[in-house]
């Protein structure tokens, strides 16, 4: 870019009037356009009324159609309709959407609109269409509105100038942290939990008390959250404190449930309330895709037979199952506990986000609700000020009837003449002169207001009794005035009476108010240990059978191992050995890597079994070299058929996911991992493809828990058919074995041959070795 189009004042050639400007200046100030208009318009709520601008413009519509919440219902495309077309200039669908949200009981915990129809459910299923469904505020959506035709708050142009909308609601409770409140902006989000109405009154009159209350203190008030769904909030108390002193944490929240007894030692949990925005349909599909995986073997079943209330049924596998470990095992693999984020990110005084404390949003909440008894005891004043204009006026009237009366009914502009006319205290009727005192000042002379209203006065008002009435009227206004008079000036008063207005809040939402009392409790949550897989499943004999193509199965029962067994075509037999439902199996393949696999989670022996490869990520290149029974005492020597090998300890070779862990490193298409064995013997027998045996101490070899290892025997280069020189030979087989026992291998059927004495072949580790001794296999097999 020149020098030329850095300048703003440049014109541009092309066209008088447009302005060349750096493109990083023009994007940067129109997206920073964009993000204040989402923070602001869209995504934040304002911390005064806790609602955001869709929120606030619907109870507004609601309000102006005067659907009131012993009212009549009205369909709800007409109220999104309204809302639309005269405040929120956006999509209908995006404000049916908000609406219907407000009437969902298990989202907000004050619902502020009264739905009748389908407005959606628990289990994750969307309201009906706007056409189906109507709708009218509820009690709690009036209380925030209350005031609003006194002037309480600032109102503005609506987007095209027609109407004016309030800037914000009055609010006669704190919002915000009542419902709630969630919403993700441009660089910044927000999610605060709902709470109970009456703690937060509690904790507002406090507040007004001492001023500055610390934040540790209003958790007498405010212990945590008060969600809709109810549930049980387990996170410890430092840490909802520290949240509630900086805005930012969270709070773990599980189910609340019940064991329920079935007789003869039978028994069931019954989940009564599930944690808060979570989906009952999707929480039962995960539970039952948990017991299909058997990834919680002591789950037998889960059923659903909620109706109006939650019941989530759990059954056990077994009565001899512990509740409380079936319980933290589903905690932790399943939403029956969750963990909800606070982040108390609001629009402060209505234009600034800022993170705020519980305190800080309670006391813009005072604020405001100062502000708003200020403004509408002003209105309420200018309008003490009419009526009591107008109150002298029919005072003077009735004072001069007769003269009235004679203008009204001769005087070609009684208005005017009424106007003119000079009321002192000539005109007094059969009255005490001592005793009266003019209403009017100065000059005697009625305003325009004051005539206006003579003029429109019903004949049926001249009355004596009518008189004495407004003389009453007149001073019950005076003594409200004058009280009026002094709440504004008295911000003691003000205070006084914002306390007063809070306890009545606190009366009418509390635990008197239908699901005013709290539901959400709290509890320890205790230490969620590693539950061992023995006390999850019952301990049976099985007989595990691996194919030559991988097809694994677990037959019942210890059956002979020489049986004869059904195989797919073109498959046959390549592992089988007896273990125990408990057990924990190893396969080691040709790429190094480790798999485990739990013995319970195999399929049945009826079939012909399923493939490995499904169970664990084992690649199609690769093979099974071996599978094991795992034995945490033990340890295993790995060797590649390049010849290099370690010693690892057996728990260093478990693993947690699917894809396994990598244990012995391998490199290039030619080299593999070949040889898996238990270490049973102090030294090692190690013999190669071209028929050489090495013997050397077992404690020679290294013990890792992952690498390539070292060499454990030397392998001879010979020239291949394309005269590069290649490996002569390779690993063929490892055993070990005690020296003092000497070295056995089969002959053949059931003959094998014993070799007491091997220090003819015993030598260091990375030798040659020498030929084994007669009678060993020419396969170069220990086994």
């Amino acid at each position: 870019m020149t020098d030329t189009i850095d300048d703003p004042n440049m014109k541009s050639p092309e066209g008088a009037g447009e302005v060349a400007e750096p493109l990083r200046r023009a994007i940067g100030e129109r997206y920073l356009t964009y993000a204040l208009s989402t923070i602001m318009h869209r995504a934040l709520p304002d911390a005064r009324d806790g609602l955001k601008p869709v929120h606030r413009r619907i109870l507004y519509a609601m309000n102006r159609l005067r659907l009131a919440s012993n009212g009549k219902f009205l369909k709800s495309a007409k109220i999104s309709g309204d809302t639309m077309g005269d405040f929120h200039p956006h999509g209908d669908a995006a404000i049916y959407d908000a609406m219907a949200r407000l009437a969902q009981d298990f989202n907000v915990r004050y619902p502020l609109v009264d739905g009748q129809g389908n407005f959606g459910n628990i289990d994750g299923d969307n309201p009906a269409a706007s056409r189906y469904t109507e709708a009218r505020m509820t009690f709690v959506a009036e209380a925030l509105l209350q005031g609003l035709d006194e002037d309480a708050v600032d109102f503005r142009d609506n987007y095209d100038g027609r109407l004016t909308e309030p800037v914000v609601l009055p609010a006669e409770f704190p919002n915000l942290l009542a419902n709630g409140a969630s919403g993700i902006a441009v660089g910044m989000a927000t999610n605060i939990p709902p709470h109970n109405i009456a703690e937060l009154c509690d904790a507002c009159l406090h507040m007004i008390k001492v001023p500055d209350v610390r934040d540790d203190t209003l958790l007498n008030y405010v212990p945590g959250p008060d969600f809709p769904t109810g549930g049980v909030i387990v996170e410890p108390q430092e840490d909802i404190a520290k949240a509630y002193r900086t805005g930012r944490g969270g709070f773990r929240l599980r189910c609340k449930y019940e064991v329920e007894d079935l007789g003869r030692g039978q028994w069931q949990i019954v989940v009564t309330e599930i944690p808060y925005q979570v989906q009952k349909s999707k929480l039962i599909e995960k539970i039952a895709e948990l017991i299909q995986t058997k990834k919680i073997p002591i789950l037998a079943d889960v059923r659903d037979e909620s109706a109006d209330d939650i019941r989530v049924v759990l059954e056990p596998r077994s009565k001899n199952v512990d509740p409380d470990v079936l319980m933290n095992m589903l905690y932790r693999n399943s939403d029956l506990e969750v963990r909800f984020s606070l982040n108390m990110n609001v629009l402060i005084d209505g234009v600034t986000p800022k993170v705020c404390s519980l305190k800080e949003v309670l006391r813009a909440f005072l604020d405001h609700k100062q502000d708003v008894l200020l403004r509408r005891s002003r209105h309420r004043m200018a309008k003490i000020d009419h009526r009591l204009e107008v109150l002298e006026g029919f005072i003077v009237a009735f004072l001069n009837l007769d003269r009235v009366i004679d203008i009204i009914r001769y005087d070609d502009d009684p208005k005017a003449a009424l106007m003119r006319e000079d009321w002192g205290i000539k005109h007094v009727r059969a009255m005490d002169e001592a005793s009266y005192v003019s209403p009017l000042p100065g000059e005697g002379e009625l305003s325009e207001v004051q005539v206006d209203a003579i003029l429109n006065m019903r004949l049926r008002s001249l009355r004596r009794l009518e008189e004495m009435e407004l003389v009453r009227e007149r001073d019950a206004l005076m003594e409200e005035r004058a009280n009026l008079e002094d709440l504004i000036a008295d911000p003691a008063l003000q205070w006084a009476k914002i306390a007063e207005q809070l306890k009545e809040t606190k009366k009418t939402f509390g635990k008197d108010y239908e699901g005013g009392a709290r539901r959400s409790v709290f509890a320890e949550a205790g230490t969620i240990e590693e539950v061992p897989l023995e006390a999850m499943i019952d301990r049976e004999p099985i007989t595990v059978v691996c194919s030559q193509m991988g097809w694994i199965r677990a037959m019942t029962g210890h059956i002979d191992l020489k049986r004869e067994l059904k195989f797919k075509d073109g498959d046959g037999p390549r592992f089988i050995f007896h273990a125990e439902t408990t057990d924990r199996l190893l396969v080691f393949g040709t790429n190094g890597r480790f798999y485990t696999v739990s013995a319970a989670n195999l399929p049945g022996g009826r079939g012909m079994g399923e493939p490995l490869r499904l169970m664990v990520d084992l690649p199609n290149e690769a093979e099974i070299v071996d599978i094991l029974i795992h034995n945490p005492e033990r340890k295993l020597l790995v060797a590649s058929n390049a010849g290099n090998g370690f010693v690892v300890p057996e728990p260093d070779v478990v693993a947690q996911t699917r894809t396994g862990k990598q244990v012995l490193n391998v490199k290039g298409e030619d080299e593999h991992a070949l040889i898996c064995k238990p270490i049973e013997g102090d030294h090692v027998a190690v013999v190669s493809q071209n028929g050489k045996l090495l013997v050397f101490p077992t404690a020679e070899l290294p013990e890792m828990g992952r690498g390539k290892g070292v060499r454990l025997q030397k392998y001879n280069m010979a020239r291949g058919k394309q005269g590069a020189l290649e490996l002569d030979g390779g690993l063929s087989d490892i055993t070990t074995f005690n020296w003092d026992d000497g070295l056995s291998w089969p002959m053949g059927g059931e003959k094998t041959r014993h070799e007491p004495d091997m220090s003819q072949w015993l030598a260091k580790r990375a030798g040659v070795g020498k030929r084994p001794p007669y009678g060993f296999p020419r396969s170069y097999k220990f086994s």
